[in-house]
């Protein structure tokens, strides 16, 4: 088999989506619609965009919606949370959003504002988890609704079963999907997702994949979200620390393997934290295959 013909069966009915931060200045404003303009020729199913804990990015987050939508013509998804507000001030913020032509959220609780780490206590009008704000938002509109998933315990939850029964009632509340955490061990993914299945969860649970800019950097956001970095990445990695060229070939070849071992364990949709950098998600689509994908260049 020739390598078209095998990037052709690994990629032929994959569905791709990306998520963006709002821009905090100038200068990452242009580098997020640089971003933009370049990963919108791999055509994904959709884009999401964050969106602060409270309300604290929400006019950034509107206007990258607005513009995304408007200009770039991509099905864009709004993350919306549900800490440190009443359930007036979220449906204030989706009636807005809907305005702006957003039909998809993202559904989460949030981080308190006061940090990570800080015990979480519900807005006493509020919703009271991500399950709550999925059957909100799904009785306001017909909306199009994604939530979070954790192949490995969320930090704050007693035990997996916590989590795996938080992702049910998203579910039976109306979640359409589920984009997880990211990971580096499918093998944690596919346990992860058997019981999933034990659960009686239906909706698709799609792959987050984090493609590595900084390692070192890397290590210490994993820590904070519970996720584990296996040794053999500071393997892949070592003697690279001086060759930004050769780290972000390493890089582009772990994430790769890793969308391309999913794909072979029956996987078809990849959701990519870009970190709205373009050059790093661009080696790791054409070195999974992704060439013919792409929309033609206007």
């Amino acid at each position: 088999m020739t390598k078209t013909e095998t990037d052709r069966h690994v990629t032929g009915d994959i569905k791709l989506s990306f998520e963006f931060f709002p821009p905090k200045n100038a200068d990452m404003d242009v580098q997020l619609w640089e971003t933009v303009e370049e990963l919108s020729r791999w055509n994904p199913d959709f884009v999401s965009v964050t969106y602060g804990a409270g309300g604290t990015t929400k006019a950034p987050t509107l206007d990258a919606v607005r513009r995304m939508i408007s200009s770039a013509g991509l099905s864009t998804a709004s993350h919306l949370t549900c800490v440190d507000a009443s359930r007036q001030e979220v449906h204030d913020v989706v009636e807005e959003f809907r305005a702006a032509g957003v039909k998809h959220f993202v559904a989460l609780r949030g981080d308190p504002s006061t940090g990570i780490g800080t015990a979480y206590k519900p807005h006493a009008q509020g919703y009271e988890n991500a399950a709550a704000l999925v059957r909100g938002l799904r009785d306001i509109a017909d909306f199009e609704v994604s939530v979070s998933a954790y192949p490995e315990k969320h930090p704050e939850s007693e035990n997996d079963g916590v989590d795996i029964d938080m992702l049910k009632r998203k579910a039976d509340n109306g979640a359409t999907r589920a984009l997880t955490q990211f990971f580096f061990d499918n093998d944690i993914f596919e346990r992860y997702m058997e019981r999933v299945t034990k659960a009686g969860i239906t909706i698709p649970v799609v792959p987050g994949i984090m493609p590595i800019q900084n390692l070192t950097l890397l290590k210490r956001f994993a820590a904070r979200c519970g996720t584990s970095v296996p040794a053999f990445l500071d393997e892949r990695f070592a003697g690279v620390d001086e060759d930004p060229i050769e780290r972000a070939k390493v890089a582009a070849d772990v994430a790769a393997e890793q969308i391309i071992d999913l794909r072979r364990r029956g996987i078809n949709e990849f959701h990519l934290y870009t970190m709205n950098r373009a050059p790093l998600v661009n080696a790791v689509l054409e070195s999974v295959g992704f060439r013919d994908l792409r929309r033609s260049a206007a």
